[in-house]
């Protein structure tokens, strides 16, 4: 009984983490900035929408995905409550920053499908949040916790580009 209360909670918290952190970066935000008004690309529309919207849907997929895995070792992305062990499997064997990834591509398919040079600005002030939490707390925090297996894990794993066959460490 203790261990699906402890997966329920897992899977609420992961989804209300979804919604506060990357559904306001990713979503609210771009709205706020672009009101999601439509570009006429005229001839050049059948290249730019299919890019624009690969991106996004790329995003958006590998984002649950990166969230699923959370909730399934009994966590949340959230630093407030993470998993009891370091998520190396997945799309986390590619990468050790899928959702900053993610997110990043969701934000980029927004600012080609708008034509908004905004957003092309507000993604790269997010890339910035995103290292600069990444490398302040986040990876500190993270060997802290974890220790060698982070650290073997970081040796393999690039952070922001990523492999092109999975780490099997």
């Amino acid at each position: 009984m203790a261990k699906a209360a402890s997966s329920a909670r897992a899977w609420i918290g992961t989804i209300v983490f979804l919604f506060l952190a990357p559904g306001i970066v990713a979503g609210l935000i771009p709205w706020l900035i672009s009101g999601w008004r439509w570009h006429d690309w005229g001839t050049a529309a059948w290249v730019v929408l299919p890019v624009a919207w690969i991106a996004i849907g790329v995003g958006v997929a590998f984002l649950l995905h990166a969230f699923a895995l959370f909730a399934r070792h009994r966590g949340t992305p959230a630093p407030l409550a993470p998993t009891a062990t370091l998520v190396v499997t997945g799309v986390y064997r590619y990468v050790r920053n899928p959702m900053y990834l993610a997110v990043l591509a969701i934000i980029l398919g927004q600012a080609l499908l708008f034509a908004n040079w905004w957003l092309l600005l507000y993604a790269a002030i997010v890339l910035a949040a995103f290292v600069g939490f990444v490398k302040g707390y986040e990876e500190p925090t993270l060997t802290e916790t974890y220790g060698e297996q982070y650290v073997d894990y970081r040796r393999n794993v690039p952070g922001w580009w990523p492999r092109l066959t999975p780490w099997r460490g």
